[in-house]
């Protein structure tokens, strides 16, 4: 066994530069992820903290670290905790951030059939698959579907007659106009009332302590989404598209209009990127190939991800249990949890919402 006598914080600073974050890039040093480096006789005790979820992560960095710390002193015994800690991130100039809310994320697309919602529902359950405390808002009032892919069923409860309790499953805390309406019965509101209405879910939902909440927006560019990015404190936006040209087109739009109103653009999946034969397995660019990343290379943003198109993703949807869920070992959850990680480390490196460090200054005459 070591006694640790060669080894010093220094030393093990020097290591831990040569342990790079599978996630981000950025060795443990340089992102201060490293902390709280303790030599204690025989003992070596230090903490990795990512500003990210990354449950499925923790092991391999653990591993990684350790791997270092043996080339120091092979007997080196090290006690290595990596933990996740998420912030509350600064949203658009002028807009309170929301109680028990610390970052909210846009899912939106210039037009419907691309997958969006579909994409939001297994986002949200894979930032919580790693670990993250998730809720997810259905902001589209003529045609909310949240209640079908999450599998809930049933009205929310009100203690006190003004706000409601979310439904909840798969983990998730969910809010939609769905669970207050007959599935059959139209939504015939004018713009003025729906937007009212998306207030009302997302200021009078009990949200408890959430670290992300995910919109499902509507598609297109109308009342809806012009109320959330003036009004709502969004932390930034992710955009799905396909690669077929008049998706991209009309997803231009969309990004736009985020920009316009400053709310940042996380990243761009691309969905229903190949199909994939359910048969033979062969693979197909049915809708093109290219189209996202060349949006992404246009616009200056990240590119999130490319997604198949494949039939288990719908059935697994239409049945209440989405891929993430159904399969959460599987290669197409491997991939919406990939996507998940790296909006959350685009939520991460932006800046933090200070709000909360300054005192409430009262003027009283006396």
């Amino acid at each position: 066994m070591s006694n640790l006598q060669t080894i010093t914080q220094e030393t093990v600073k020097a290591a831990l530069t040569k342990v790079i974050d599978p996630n981000t890039g950025i060795d443990l040093i340089s992102s201060r992820s490293a902390r709280n480096i303790r030599i204690d006789g025989s003992k070596l005790r230090l903490d990795v903290e990512l500003g990210y979820p990354a449950n499925s992560q923790f092991a391999s960095i653990r591993a990684a670290v350790l791997a270092v710390l043996q080339e120091l002193d092979a007997g080196v015994t090290a006690e290595i905790n990596v933990t996740s800690k998420i912030a509350s991130h600064a949203v658009q100039r002028g807009v309170k951030l929301l109680d028990n809310v610390k970052n909210i994320i846009a899912v939106a697309s210039g037009k419907g059939g691309v997958g969006k919602s579909t994409t939001a529902v297994n986002l949200a359950l894979a930032l919580s698959a790693e670990g993250a405390r998730v809720g997810i808002l259905d902001a589209d009032i003529y045609g909310p579907s949240l209640p079908m892919m999450m599998g809930i069923t049933g009205r929310p409860e009100s203690s006190d007659g003004k706000t409601m309790e979310p439904l909840e499953n798969h983990g998730l805390q969910v809010a939609s106009i769905g669970f207050m309406i007959d599935p059959d019965q139209p939504m015939v509101w004018r713009g003025p009332m729906v937007t009212q209405a998306l207030q009302q879910l997302l200021e009078q939902t009990n949200w408890r302590e959430l670290d992300y909440l995910i919109v499902d927006m509507p598609p297109g560019t109308g009342d809806i989404q012009l109320t959330l990015s003036q009004k709502v404190p969004v932390t930034g936006a992710v955009i799905v598209t396909t690669p077929q040209d008049i998706a991209l087109l009309d997803a231009r739009k969309g990004l736009k209009m985020f920009e316009k109103v400053g709310i940042p653009i996380l990243g761009i999946v691309e969905n229903m990127s190949t199909h994939i034969c359910s048969n033979c397995g062969h693979a197909e660019a049915i809708f093109g190939e290219g189209g996202g990343q060349k949006m992404c290379q246009d616009f200056s943003v990240d590119f999130l991800g490319a997604l198949p198109l494949t039939m288990s993703i719908r059935e697994q949807t239409d049945s209440g249990l989405p891929t993430v869920v159904a399969d959460p070992e599987g290669p197409v959850a491997a991939m919406y949890k990939q996507i998940a990680r790296k909006v959350a480390i685009a939520v991460a490196v932006k800046a933090k919402d200070m709000s909360s460090k300054f005192p409430s200054i009262v003027i009283k005459n006396d």
